[in-house]
């Protein structure tokens, strides 16, 4: 939803100065989206890209969501008769990198997810010993993998790495083995956020306070104290962001936007700039977003600065740790 609606208030404000104007010739053109529903599901993502690859008026693709469907999409976009580019905001698994020419995003991977995850708990909380529970997943798997590396090799103690399903009904035993070891000084949920949700109410029952952290996958809860990674934050300083912030609560009774939706929001006005400066073309397209930051200038964002490797992806973009507050994610004061 969120992808939704800060795409649709970019194209709004672009279309109210007066569109594009490719190649800085004619008058200029409106933008406009077309939505489809992969449902978080690869076999739906495969018909979805194949109907967007297909249709001409499509000159580049926002998305996919999640890692596993902008996987299964992206050589579909890439491998067609007439490829085109798929620029996701938070697919973020380094599965991802390099998988074809034509696919990018501006999130950072959970490479840069679990590693910032495995610092904040050593130097700020002063965790040594950890628990973790990852949903069985590309996503859960990745930053599984990378919170681990990092946090052993700074000298953490990892207690258990214990996997989890979407359609796991309890994960109880998992704490109370945790708990029979000598508990743990920091719990990091690599799930979902039904599936951390679920494990802060059975921490409750069983009495355990252990300090939470989570990835992205968790934006969206609401208990208090809990801490996850983000590539974005509302609270971000700067006057363009600030003024995104304030567009996107009028334009959506209040709400705040999150990483997904400043990224869809970055995504359309940096399209927005590549089609003004070579065109409708695809091959175009592809090729002038290669570039930028690199032998072109990286895009400025709400989201901060898009530079783009030979592999689609923004090494530069950094994480950041936010800590549930009244209901809302901020920033954590430590940082």
């Amino acid at each position: 939803m969120a992808m939704r609606q800060a795409a649709e208030l970019a194209i709004r404000e672009i279309n109210a100065r007066g569109g594009v104007r490719p190649n800085g010739r004619g008058s200029g053109r409106e933008l406009a989206l077309r939505i489809l529903d992969d449902s978080g599901r690869a076999d739906a993502a495969i018909r979805v890209a194949t109907v967007l690859a297909n249709d001409p008026t499509v000159v580049a693709v926002i998305g996919h969501l999640t890692s596993g469907t902008s996987l299964a999409a992206a050589r579909v976009y890439g491998e067609g008769r007439r490829p085109v580019t798929m620029i996701s905001p938070s697919a973020s698994s380094p599965d991802l990198s390099g998988v074809s020419p034509y696919v990018f995003r501006v999130c950072p991977t959970d490479l840069s997810h679990g590693a910032q995850l495995a610092r904040f708990a050593l130097r700020q909380l002063g965790a040594r010993r950890a628990g973790l529970i990852y949903i069985d997943d590309d996503y859960g798997r990745g930053l599984r993998q990378s919170f681990a590396a990092e946090f052993r090799q700074l000298g953490g103690d990892l207690i258990s790495e214990d996997p989890a399903l979407g359609t796991t009904r309890t994960l109880e035993p998992y704490l109370a083995r945790l708990r029979q070891r000598g508990g743990v000084d920091v719990l990091v949920l690599a799930t979902e956020r039904g599936g951390a949700e679920l494990a802060l109410r059975e921490m409750t029952r069983l009495g355990l306070r252990w300090p939470v952290l989570g990835g992205d996958a968790l934006t969206g809860i609401e208990v208090e104290g809990v801490r996850l990674s983000s590539a974005y934050l509302p609270d971000k300083p700067g006057e363009r962001n600030a003024a995104f912030v304030a567009a996107y609560a009028r334009a959506n009774e209040g709400r705040l936007p999150d990483h997904r939706g400043a990224g869809s929001y970055d995504i359309v006005y940096l399209l927005a700039r590549v089609l003004e400066a070579g065109g409708t073309d695809r091959t175009a397209i592809r090729d002038h977003l290669a570039r930028v930051g690199r032998d072109r200038p990286a895009y400025e964002g709400v989201t901060g600065a898009i530079a783009f490797d030979e592999r689609g992806d923004v090494p530069a973009k950094p994480v950041v740790i936010g800590t549930v507050r009244d209901g809302r994610l901020v920033t954590d004061a430590s940082q």
